[in-house]
C-alpha cells in the first residue's frame, strides 16, 4: 500500500519539484539555428537565468495564400535537441591543431629567424619531419592555440603554395551562406581575390542536387519549398528530403492531395 503513502504524504512527492524546476524558465525569445542549416525556422527559446533550458516551434507563421497549406511545422529533432549542443562540453569554443603540426612549425620558425613563410617552407622540404606530422593525421593528439598562431601558419602555408605552385592550388569553401552571408563572403572574397578554387559549400554536406547545375547552369532550383505544392510531378532523385529539407518536407508530402 506504498502508492497510498505517496498520495497522502507530501515529502515522499518531493521528487515532483525537479520536474516542475526543469521546465520553469523567466523569458522567451525569438531565434533560429543557423549553423550549417538553410531551413532559418523560426524557434520560440526559454531562457532561465540566462541558460537556454528547453525550445519549442513557432506557431505564427503567416498564411502564404489560401491554395497553400501553412508552414507549421517548421523545425527538426536537431533544432529542437539544439541547446544540448550549445552547452556540451566537446563543443569547440577556440582552435585546436594538431600537436605535432605546431611543434614542428614552432621549431623551424625558431631556426629561419622567425620568419613563418621560411619556416613552413622548410618544413615541406623535409621529408622527414613532414612525414612526422602527416602520419599523426587520423590519431587525435589536438591541442588548443591562439588565433594568432593559426592564423599564422595558414598563411604561410598558402604563401609558400602560391609561391611555388600558383594560386590555383589553392582550393577551398565557405560556410553556407545561410548560415552567414559574413563568413560565407568573407571566405569567397579571400579566395576569388587570391586567385584561387572556391568550391561550392555543397562539397561540405554533399547533396547538390543531381545535374541541375549542368543543365540549368544555377546550383540549386531556387523555388519557394511551398510551390511543390502546385506541382504535378515530383521526382526526388539522389536527395534525402526528410534529412535535407525537414522543415519544408510536408509541403511534398501534402502535394500528393492535390493531384500531384
Amino acid at each position: 500500500m506504498s502508492w497510498i503513502e505517496d498520495i497522502i504524504s507530501p515529502k515522499t512527492r518531493k521528487w515532483e519539484e525537479f520536474y516542475r524546476n526543469r521546465w520553469q524558465y523567466d523569458k522567451v525569445v525569438r531565434s533560429t539555428h543557423g549553423v550549417n542549416c538553410t531551413g532559418g525556422c523560426s524557434w520560440n527559446i526559454h531562457v532561465k537565468d540566462g541558460i537556454v533550458v528547453w525550445e519549442t516551434q513557432a506557431l505564427d507563421y503567416p498564411l502564404l495564400e489560401n491554395t497553400l497549406p501553412p508552414y507549421e511545422p517548421r523545425g527538426c529533432q536537431r533544432g529542437i535537441s539544439y541547446s544540448w549542443y550549445l552547452y556540451s562540453p566537446i563543443r569547440v569554443k577556440y582552435p585546436l591543431i594538431r600537436g605535432a603540426l605546431l611543434d614542428l612549425f614552432n621549431m623551424e620558425k625558431k631556426a629561419a629567424g622567425g620568419d613563418p613563410v621560411k619556416a613552413w617552407e622548410n618544413l615541406q622540404n623535409n621529408p622527414v619531419r613532414r612525414k612526422r606530422y602527416q602520419k599523426a593525421r587520423g590519431k587525435g593528439g589536438f591541442r588548443r592555440a591562439k588565433w594568432e598562431e593559426v592564423l599564422e601558419l595558414i598563411a604561410a602555408a598558402n604563401i609558400y603554395t602560391v609561391k611555388k605552385y600558383g594560386p590555383d592550388r589553392i582550393i577551398g569553401f565557405s560556410p553556407i551562406p545561410a548560415m552567414s552571408m559574413l563568413s560565407y563572403a568573407s571566405g569567397a572574397r579571400y579566395l576569388q581575390l587570391m586567385g584561387g578554387v572556391n568550391l561550392s559549400f555543397y562539397d561540405w554536406y554533399c547533396d547538390l542536387p543531381c545535374a541541375f547545375p549542368e543543365v540549368w547552369g544555377e546550383q540549386t532550383d531556387v523555388c519557394e519549398s511551398a510551390d511543390w505544392y502546385n506541382s504535378k510531378f515530383c521526382v526526388s532523385m539522389g536527395a534525402n528530403l526528410g534529412m535535407t529539407r525537414t522543415p519544408d518536407i510536408h509541403f511534398f508530402s501534402e502535394s500528393k492531395h492535390n493531384g500531384t
